[in-house]
């Protein structure tokens, strides 16, 4: 399969470029922060992006979407990327909707994918438990009895935690920390007595949420997928979420190259544009390498998602090797920006933030540097 978007893909982004750049720029970003957002997200915004078909990408016609795939969804998140656009879209209208799809019962789909895909509700997952990354250190015990299920423990880093409707949490009903097996998922209404959501405002001025079960109890409908095999339909649903995040950290990344060339273009010393300088021109060519060989990897992993089976070695592939970028690209446009570069005012501080977080979301290079080795055979 060839690299390239074909013609109906390339429509999409010139359309998603173009709505996010007029709707969403980084002053946008800005002013939430600035006004202390509860969602870290304008509702408006929200409304037209899911008016623009954006939300349902991944969820099917039968259930209100457009079926447009990942390559889609991944080119709305490297637009976003560009402009840093706030909105639960990567929680809700990815990864929750690929949860619900692949693992959900028809009554769950019936019921959520039409509202995820319009909009109405935001879905998000609550998976880890600590400062990185591993689903199987799962800790927070569903112990069964009677006809349902209780719950005790609590999630950290929850995206979109503090605005979600719904929240997909992960949970042992057998086993110990550490082992795959006896992981099951539950869907948890927001309002579930014994259910307390701590928003926290996180570096890349978007809120996030540490979420604490307190005795919930659950009915046995609330149950996604099998009791005990929650991965089986976790894990592909990750790894598609994982290479979508990767689009956003390729969004990131080519926004800040562009910028920094511009920069080394217009910026003078010694009477001459600083980009006349063969030491950062050779900086300049590292960096854009990189963000090409890393597009080629998102592309490809993008395309493996669409055409079904396993794409765990293709989404740590992308995931490692975008955070990677992302974090040269971001710090070499802070370095060549010079002073205003750690300002403030300054709009690459926003992209620098978020890029960091991003690097960690769902695994960071080191996890993921880990587990494509494992599946590469070494």
């Amino acid at each position: 399969m060839a690299l390239v978007l074909n013609e109906e893909q390339q429509l999409l982004k010139e359309s998603a470029e173009g709505f996010f750049k007029e709707k969403a720029p980084v002053s946008q970003l800005r002013r939430l922060r600035d006004d202390g957002s509860e969602l870290g997200y304008s509702k408006d915004f929200w409304a037209e992006m899911s008016e623009m078909g954006f939300v349902g990408l991944l969820v099917d016609e039968d259930h209100g979407g457009t079926a447009f795939g990942y390559v889609g969804a991944g080119i709305v998140a490297e637009a976003m990327g560009h402009t840093l656009s706030a909105s639960p879209f990567m929680a809700s209208g990815v990864l929750a909707a690929s949860i619900i799809a692949s693992a959900g019962s028809e009554a769950q789909k019936e019921e959520l994918l039409p509202a995820i895909a319009s909009g109405e509700m935001i879905v998000t997952l609550a998976i880890d438990e600590g400062s990185r990354h591993n689903p199987e250190d799962t800790a927070l015990k569903a112990e069964k009895g009677g006809d349902g299920y209780k719950l005790n423990g609590l999630k950290t880093f929850v995206p979109e935690g503090s605005g979600a409707d719904k929240f997909l949490v992960l949970a042992r009903t057998s086993g110990e920390a550490s082992e795959r097996d006896g992981l099951s998922l539950f869907l948890v209404d927001r309002g579930t007595n014994g259910l307390i959501v701590d928003a926290i405002v996180s570096v890349d001025s978007r809120n996030w949420a540490k979420v604490t079960f307190e005795g919930v109890s659950l009915t046995t409908d609330t149950l996604v997928g099998g009791e005990g095999r929650a991965l089986e339909g976790l894990e592909p649903a990750l790894d598609r979420a994982r290479i979508v995040v990767a689009a956003e950290l390729l969004g990131i990344s080519q926004h800040c190259f562009t910028e920094t060339v511009e920069y080394l273009k217009e910026r003078k010393q010694f009477g001459v544009p600083i980009g006349s300088f063969q030491a950062l021109q050779h900086r300049a060519a590292e960096l854009y390498g990189e963000i090409e060989v890393t597009r080629s990897a998102v592309l490809k992993a993008l395309q493996m998602a669409d055409t079904g089976g396993d794409v765990a070695w293709f989404a740590s592939l992308a995931k490692a090797k975008a955070s990677k970028t992302a974090e040269l690209a971001t710090n070499e446009a802070i370095q060549m920006h010079g002073g205003i570069g750690m300002t403030d005012e300054f709009d690459m501080g926003f992209y620098i933030k978020r890029a960091r977080v991003l690097q960690h979301l769902y695994g960071d290079f080191n996890y993921h540097a880990d587990r494509f080795a494992r599946l590469s055979g070494y």
